[in-house]
């Protein structure tokens, strides 16, 4: 079992009465357990934190006067390893699926499947049902992207990606779920911390439905799937920002880093 220590530290300029959602904690899930978890703010101020949506996802939610805010989080995360060559898992029959899981089939905001299902099916409609076969979506996906930062923005969608061929982490992960749905398999993205990815920063990767639980892969193939840790989970990226302004801050340094131990 792993560990990895995970560290981030966010500063703004925070320039009216502003709100402030961060999501940057670890999860606690039943595969992985976080320890030694430190949050600290300056200046001082109430953190409340919340569980929101379909999983849970931690969120701390804070109301900052005019002020530079500095959010310094660290924890030990140790996460138990996905098997390195775990054969080809079937595709569960949508039939089969639990109902918690059903949600993830549908297209949203940055992973229209219902464009992209035709296409879907063209590319890997004839091969085996599975877990290779979503490892193939993955592999299609970092074969024909460049990985380009600063190449896309907020309102770029996998169905942008296809025609620009060029994109950052999260839309490697937008494209490779909206095929997966597109041929029937429930994926969903997950923001993280990945261990020695270069440059350091949160990371973008995605998970899919196979068998009876839920596999991570990295399209971008920038970190190891072992030293990928889980913050939060959702439809697209749209359900997992690391941070959500109302009012009128502006974000002056951001430090991300995840190491083993």
């Amino acid at each position: 079992m792993p560990t990895i220590k995970v560290e981030s530290q966010l500063q703004y300029d925070v320039r009216q009465p502003t709100n402030m959602l961060f999501k940057i904690a670890a999860a606690q899930t039943d595969r992985q357990q976080v320890r030694n978890t430190q949050l600290t703010i300056d200046p001082e101020i109430t953190i409340e934190t919340l569980e929101v949506g379909l999983e849970g996802n931690t969120m701390q939610r804070v109301s900052v006067q005019p002020c530079q805010l500095t959010l310094h989080y660290e924890a030990e995360v140790d996460a138990v390893a996905q098997p390195t060559d775990p054969g080809n898992i079937p595709q569960t029959n949508v039939g089969n699926l639990p109902t918690e899981v059903l949600p993830y089939l549908n297209p949203s905001r940055y992973c229209e499947s219902d464009l992209l299902g035709r296409f879907a099916f063209e590319e890997f409609g004839q091969m085996q049902p599975g877990l290779l076969r979503v490892q193939a979506i993955c592999d299609w996906v970092n074969e024909h992207l460049d990985y380009t930062p600063g190449s896309t923005g907020v309102t770029t969608t996998a169905a942008d990606v296809v025609l620009q061929r060029t994109g950052v982490c999260r839309d490697y992960a937008h494209l490779a779920i909206a095929l997966c749905r597109g041929i029937g398999v429930p994926a969903r993205y997950v923001s993280g911390y990945a261990a020695e990815l270069q440059p350091p920063d949160f990371h973008g990767f995605m998970e899919a439905y196979l068998g009876d639980q839920w596999y991570f892969f990295d399209p971008t193939k920038l970190a190891s799937v072992g030293g990928l840790v889980r913050i939060a989970t959702g439809r697209d990226a749209a359900d997992v920002a690391f941070a959500t302004i109302t009012g009128d801050a502006g974000l002056t340094s951001k430090m991300v880093s995840a190491v083993f131990l």
